[in-house]
């Protein structure tokens, strides 16, 4: 793969395909929901063009990227999704020509934290992304001050756009998003099982979804609901 074809490189980052608005469940992150629905949306006005998302591991900032990635796709414009941990062996020049796509969305931003080369590549490419009039959506674990990156220029330039906090879930909120993500998968799960999921297993989102990928797959092997025995077996709880 050429680390000169930025289209080519991005390309290759494939998004979810449960990673949509529609499978998201807003709790306390309504407000954040709705300015990333809004700088998808190729016929809104997002005022200046960038939002920058923060918040616990968790709360949901990847999905929301690839949710607005999905949403561009599907209005016909072109978005590009970038998970910034997994590119840095790339090196800066990945970020030529980006300035190009309609919707710009660069996820683990906290990557560059100790790369000088990178933020100032990213500098530029952020000042290229506004005189064009593209879109830029950013998530990291904190906020642009608190993220101590060497180039001050870029900390004020993150902090021009809208500036939100992701909210983490708590129990009720991990339920509803379990049952939510079930019944994409056409599964029916109950309050009783999905607290017991919650109590017994890992609570982070990450792993209760990979729980419950190993429960759908089982279900479906042995044509059985999901019962808290059946959890309970094929879990090894």
């Amino acid at each position: 793969m050429s680390t000169g074809s930025p289209i080519q490189l991005s390309l290759s980052v494939k998004l979810s395909d449960e990673a949509t608005f529609r499978n998201f469940f807003s709790g306390p992150n309504q407000l954040a929901v709705r300015a990333v629905q809004t700088l998808a949306d190729p016929q809104s006005n997002p005022g200046d063009g960038a939002l920058y998302l923060w918040g616990a591991s968790g709360s949901g900032r990847s999905h929301l990227l690839q949710a607005a990635c999905h949403r561009m796709d599907e209005a016909g414009g072109v978005a590009m999704y970038l998970p910034l941990a997994n590119m840095i062996e790339y090196g800066p020049a990945l970020f030529e020509g980006m300035e190009e796509v309609d919707l710009l969305c660069l996820d683990e931003l906290d990557a560059v934290v100790g790369h000088a080369d990178w933020q100032e590549a990213l500098f530029h490419l952020y000042n290229r992304l506004r005189e064009r009039g593209g879109r830029l959506l950013l998530a990291a674990d904190s906020a642009p001050r608190s993220m101590a990156l060497e180039l001050a220029d870029l900390t004020s330039r993150l902090g021009w756009g809208l500036v939100l906090q992701m909210q983490a879930l708590d129990d009720q909120g991990k339920q509803e998003v379990l049952k939510l993500r079930a019944e994409g998968r056409g599964l029916q799960l109950t309050d009783e099982v999905a607290r017991y999921m919650l109590n017994r297993g890992a609570r982070g989102m990450g792993e209760l979804f990979a729980a419950l990928e190993k429960l759908d797959q089982a279900s479906l092997q042995a044509q059985h609901r999901l019962t808290i025995p059946f959890v309970k077996r094929i879990m090894n709880w």
